[in-house]
């Protein structure tokens, strides 16, 4: 594969993570909404979640619940919320640095790869402080486990792409 094309296949898969990124953070800013539009899809009568997932109804009822009386009573418990959501489009601006030079700043995906590991150990110790389902400590480190594949594929495309450099022409 030349050059050109190893670059241009690194630039779609930081583009696609990127992208992930920044969304994941802008959904972090309207959570209130967002659990309660949850919970209506739900519960309507089309839902079949309900009957088959009760422990999932019952724990965005309960989220839904935590978050109107931190809302109503102490909104800057939510900030933490975003703060969550800035963190993800500052680590999103950083993968600008691999789209523009991927050799050189290969670190930041190796940073990103140690940041997804980091997840897991987070949901595993906090999950069970913060009284938080095990299926649902699960679903958050996907989030890492799902993560970190753009990554690999990223990091190996980068190794590819400066072992083809370092060739002379």
């Amino acid at each position: 594969m030349s050059e050109r094309a190893l670059l241009r296949r690194i630039r779609v898969w930081l583009v696609v993570f990127i992208v992930c990124l920044v969304l994941s953070g802008l959904t972090a800013f309207p959570l209130v909404t967002e659990v309660h539009w949850a919970e209506d899809l739900l519960n309507s009568s089309a839902s079949p979640v309900p009957e088959h997932f009760p422990a999932l109804t019952e724990w965005i009822a309960r989220v839904g619940t935590g978050l109107d009386e931190a809302d109503a009573n102490y909104p800057f418990v939510l900030y933490g919320t975003d703060w969550l959501a800035f963190a993800h489009l500052v680590i999103a601006v950083a993968f600008y640095g691999p789209y523009r030079d991927p050799v050189r700043n290969i670190w930041v995906v190796e940073f990103g790869m140690i940041a997804c590991a980091g997840i897991i150990p987070l949901a595993l110790i906090c999950g069970p402080i913060r009284d938080i389902p095990f299926w649902w400590t699960v679903i958050d480190m996907s989030f890492g486990v799902f993560g970190v594949i753009p990554l690999l594929v990223v990091r190996r495309l980068i190794k590819r792409l400066e072992a083809a450099s370092a060739v002379p022409a």
